[in-house]
């Protein structure tokens, strides 16, 4: 029913792919406009609108290393950096 198409950002002007299973989800969602903007610039418009992100320093309960987070870190509850949380989450996935 649906055949990908080839359509131009409005933003860059470069060509970008829309689906056929991309077209499926927005008729789904009953979107009734095809999107407009490419990933990137989807994705650049999103982020503009967002601001920077902060960040917070912290020790690592795994390993004490420095961990870097996105959040105000609470005594109550570990901290993990991302190498030591990935592990953890990696570790959790094959049990």
């Amino acid at each position: 029913m649906y055949e990908d198409k080839t359509l131009v950002c409005k933003e860059c002007g470069t060509e970008f792919l829309f689906s056929a299973g991309e077209q499926e989800f927005y008729a789904a969602r009953g979107f009734q406009n095809e999107p407009q903007r490419c990933k990137s610039c989807r994705d650049a418009r999103k982020n503009a609108a967002r601001g920077p992100r902060e960040y917070f320093s912290a020790v690592c309960a795994a390993c004490g290393g420095d961990a870097r987070v996105p959040f105000q870190p609470k005594s109550d509850r570990p901290v993990y950096c991302s190498e030591c949380f990935a592990r953890m989450k990696e570790e959790a996935a094959s049990s």
